[in-house]
């Protein structure tokens, strides 16, 4: 059983970094009800492991989340249950219709573009513009080099620019 003092800082810490962690769950698989299994995973391996971890540095634990969140979302898709699904489809790949409730990511359209990037260069991009990583953090919570990362990034901004001028949307200075 649980102490009291771990059971508030489970609950504090999903309170503070659970949309964070539904959120990056979501972007990488387009299926909301996978994302909230994964975030319930997420928590559950840190209530497993909290003793493990330095409950008063903040940073350790929202990266912690992060790369167990990451990692969760590969598991998935190597999955059986992953497998024998339906394969994805753009109207699998279409906005939920409660994602809102969850997600508050100010413009839908660069959203929807990023869910068209594999999911190495929407993790870079997220943890880049959206979580505000810089690149050797990254590189480090990715285990990755940091050119590599710096490359990733490069690629994704471009490839992301290049689908937006290709759907209308861009506007200069977006992502740039």
């Amino acid at each position: 059983m649980k102490s009291s003092e771990e059971n508030d800082f489970i609950k504090l810490t999903f309170t503070h970094y659970g949309r964070m962690v539904l959120q990056i769950a979501y972007q990488n698989t387009a299926n909301m009800s996978e994302a909230e299994d994964i975030t319930q995973e997420v928590f559950l391996k840190l209530m497993k492991n909290i003793s493990g971890l330095n409950n008063n540095d903040e940073e350790h634990i929202k990266a912690w989340l992060i790369r167990v969140t990451i990692n969760q979302c590969k598991d998935y898709f190597k999955s059986f249950r992953y497998r024998k699904n339906i394969a994805l489809t753009e109207s699998n790949l279409s906005s939920e219709p409660y994602m809102d409730n969850y997600l508050d990511i100010e413009d839908k359209q660069i959203f929807e573009e990023l869910k068209k990037l594999p999911a190495k260069y929407r993790n870079i991009i997220y943890l880049y513009y959206i979580e505000e990583y810089t690149v050797p953090e990254i590189a480090n919570l990715l285990a990755a080099k940091e050119n590599t990362v710096s490359s990733w990034l490069r690629r994704a901004k471009r490839k992301l620019k290049m689908n937006m001028e290709g759907e209308g949307i861009y506007e200069e200075g977006r992502l740039y």
